[in-house]
């Protein structure tokens, strides 16, 4: 049986990129270095959110190389409480969405996307069922 683990993006400033996921609800757990050849390589950056353990992987590459978004990716989703006073706190922090929640659909549930420090879209959706 396969279970799935966690979700891995390359970061550029893991202090803004913690913060980010912080205020998203997502908690930090642990840093892992990765060492090759005696030197230091990578600093992976482990988050949990609720009661699951590790689904965020945030991995710095310590010798300055800079991404690109591929075309590919998508976004990652998150459920919220309530969207509205998600939004209000991470206003507080400087984090605004890309434009004013919607539904994609009648009765569907509301929903946003804000950016992560490098790029990366996360979609924030209500769970409040209102």
């Amino acid at each position: 049986m396969a279970t799935f683990l966690h979700t891995m993006v390359r970061i550029t400033d893991p202090e803004r990129s913690r913060g980010f996921y912080e205020a998203l609800g997502f908690t930090f757990e642990h840093d892992m270095d990765i060492v090759r050849n005696g030197e230091l390589e990578a600093t992976n950056y482990f988050f949990g959110i609720g009661d699951q353990r590790s689904v965020l992987e945030l991995t710095y590459n310590h010798d300055g190389r800079t991404y690109e978004m591929g075309t590919a990716y998508g976004h990652i989703a998150v459920g919220v409480d309530d969207l509205g006073q998600t939004l209000a706190q991470l206003k507080e922090q400087g984090i605004e969405p890309e434009r004013e929640p919607y539904r994609v659909r009648e009765g569907g549930s509301l929903l946003c996307f804000v950016r992560d420090p490098d790029g990366y879209r996360i979609e924030l959706i209500d769970r409040s069922g209102s």
